[in-house]
């Protein structure tokens, strides 16, 4: 039996509960506050011991000292098995891109295709947030005209990070999960089959569950925790986040085994798309460089025969 390619995060809150009994958890790579170097090589050759290849999602958002943890773990080891793979999603929505490949991770792809499958899956994640206040938001274009409208009482903003960015601001009926009337303009929602997920921070809203649910034609709606670095990112306690994906695995799989799969020129790895989820080599070589100015080949001459 194949052992799964290894899913890990760097912070146990963006471990959501698995959906079935078929979807395993991931390893939480502890940062380097709470575990020392030594501590970090042992948990990892551990986990490649036991199966082969790791995966580690790693936030634009996570702090400097653990992005280096992970480099100089894996410069240590010497190893081509680590993949450090950069995601720029809001926490919930890391958190769902994360489950997916946790689904996909039991299928027979290899650890190339998981690795790279992540650009790919991301794409399909829609996530956002109903926030108090866009006074501190910088992850999302905010006009002056919003920032002043984030000072009056009762404020209230459906805002879009991923896949397309969007700002509105809601109507004092439609925020407070009364029907809208139209007088809001909603986030724009996924054209595709998915389930909600929602959290909430220090505002009490029922807008996503009533309003933005309906509105996007979920399948599903569920509530999770709000992850610990939600307020830093969106700028605000004040908010509830929450993200739409596609949960069906079957769909998944679908998805990614219908791109073309190609052979990293530089690591031999397997992967789908443009870019290698494990050396992060492109799949093509950069064009060659231009000729020096006044149209003179740069390839060397040799004597002529």
């Amino acid at each position: 039996m194949r052992v799964p390619t290894a899913i890990a995060v760097t912070t146990a809150d963006l471990v959501l509960p698995a959906p079935d009994r078929h979807t395993p958890g991931a390893a939480v790579l502890r940062p380097p506050g709470q575990l020392d170097l030594d501590g970090a090589l042992a948990e990892t050759t551990a986990l490649l011991e036991a199966h082969g290849h790791l995966v580690v999602v790693v936030p634009t958002w996570l702090s400097a000292a653990a992005v280096r943890r992970l480099h100089t773990v894996r410069a240590i080891l010497e190893t081509d098995r680590i993949a450090l793979v950069e995601v720029d999603l809001p926490p919930l929505g890391a958190a769902l891109l994360v489950r997916q490949l946790r689904q996909i991770s039991v299928c027979e792809f290899s650890p190339g295709v998981v690795a790279s499958a992540a650009r790919l899956l991301s794409h399909y994640i829609h996530a956002g947030a109903l926030l108090g206040s866009v006074a501190r938001l910088d992850r999302v274009p905010v006009g002056l005209k919003a920032h002043a409208r984030s000072w009056s009482p009762g404020a209230q903003f459906a805002v879009l990070a991923h896949p397309t960015p969007h700002l509105s601001r809601l109507t004092p009926a439609a925020s407070s999960g009364a029907h809208a009337g139209g007088g809001s303009a909603l986030p724009p929602g996924p054209g595709f089959v998915t389930h909600l997920t929602f959290a909430r921070g220090r505002l009490a809203s029922d807008w996503v569950a009533t309003e933005l649910a309906p509105a996007w034609q979920v399948a599903g709606v569920m509530e999770n925790p709000l992850p610990a670095d939600s307020a830093a990112w969106w700028g605000t306690p004040k908010l509830v986040e929450f993200a739409a994906a596609i949960p069906d695995p079957s769909v998944l799989y679908q998805l990614v085994a219908s791109v073309r799969r190609e052979e990293c020129r530089w690591c031999g790895m397997e992967l789908i798309g443009d870019r290698c989820g494990f050396c992060a080599a492109p799949l093509t070589a950069p064009p060659p460089a231009p000729p020096p100015a006044g149209g003179h080949s740069a390839a060397p001459t040799g004597p002529r025969p």
